[in-house]
């Protein structure tokens, strides 16, 4: 297989910041992270809607641009947006969010914006799946607009949790810019099989991350998803068997490494990202191993 490429998402070297924290700001300088991406090997990085505006609003779009054309990164993606389907205040601080993450999408040249779906009440909230399609195809319509193109991210406590909810939202919305990001520790977690993935349409795919976990859930899922991941290859996940799965599903685009951990939050930037790139490397080797065998 073709040389894997290799995006360093937000939370795998952004220092000591945590998706639950009171600062969703990076303390690391925005052009130390991306020189740093370079170096270790990375063609890509994320940056959460927090840290996007406390940057733009020190250095400027133009700046954050020509840094990131300089250091090669190819893949520029931005998170989140959630909350694109209700109403009232919460809709309100969506549509602010929203508007800015389209903004910088545009400004960065943005391979994409990552979507989540209803994380109250552990996803339990129902709601109409005409509904959600409607509101995601305007949202697709935006993106488009801006360039860019929407990768939901189904998670086990959201209310968009399994890979048929997300293949029937796309199909629903009929478009081409938006699909589904398939990340492994959502989909061994949520009880989904790598089969499943096998079994995904190609053009569904628009995004895959890469982790690992502990054999037995620390607390609840949203406590060991953001607090207890482990690099690829540490855990109790067939890193290579998923990466197999995409594979014989015929995905082509590149990968993100996630590592949200306590752990991996007080390593020096160089080790966060090293480590990160060397262990997410070395599946791709195990994987040209198997399909040699």
């Amino acid at each position: 297989m073709k040389q894997p490429e290799l995006v360093a998402t937000y939370w795998t070297m952004n220092g000591d910041c945590a998706p639950d924290g009171q600062d969703l700001v990076s303390p690391i300088d925005f052009r130390e992270r991306v020189e740093m991406a370079r170096d270790v090997g990375y063609v890509g990085i994320g940056f959460h809607h927090a840290d996007v505006m406390s940057v733009s609003a020190r250095l400027g779009f133009d700046e954050m641009k020509r840094i990131l054309d300089d250091n090669g990164m190819k893949y520029v993606e931005v998170e989140m947006i959630t909350d694109w389907f209700v109403s009232g205040e919460r809709r309100k601080r969506s549509d602010q969010v929203r508007k800015d993450l389209l903004h910088a999408a545009e400004r960065l040249g943005a391979w994409h914006i990552k979507i989540g779906g209803d994380f109250d009440n552990d996803g339990r909230n129902d709601w109409p799946m005409d509904h959600m399609i409607r509101e995601y195809e305007i949202l697709c319509r935006e993106a488009a607009d801006a360039g860019t193109r929407l990768s939901l991210e189904i998670l086990p406590f959201a209310n968009l949790a399994t890979i048929d909810q997300g293949v029937a939202l796309r199909n629903g919305a009929g478009v081409d810019n938006g699909g589904v990001l398939v990340d492994i520790w959502h989909i061994a977690r949520g009880g989904m099989s790598y089969d499943q993935v096998r079994d995904m349409p190609k053009e569904a795919i628009t995004w895959v991350e890469l982790n690992d976990a502990l054999p037995e859930v620390q607390g609840t899922l949203f406590y060991d998803t953001v607090h207890c991941r482990e690099l690829p290859g540490d855990g109790c996940f067939d890193v290579p068997a998923f990466l197999h799965a995409l594979h014989d599903a015929g995905y082509e685009g590149p990968y993100g490494v996630e590592i949200l951990s306590d752990k991996h939050r007080q390593l020096p930037l160089f080790e966060q990202a090293k480590q990160g790139f060397d262990a997410t490397m070395r599946q791709f080797e195990l994987l040209d191993q198997r399909l040699q065998a």
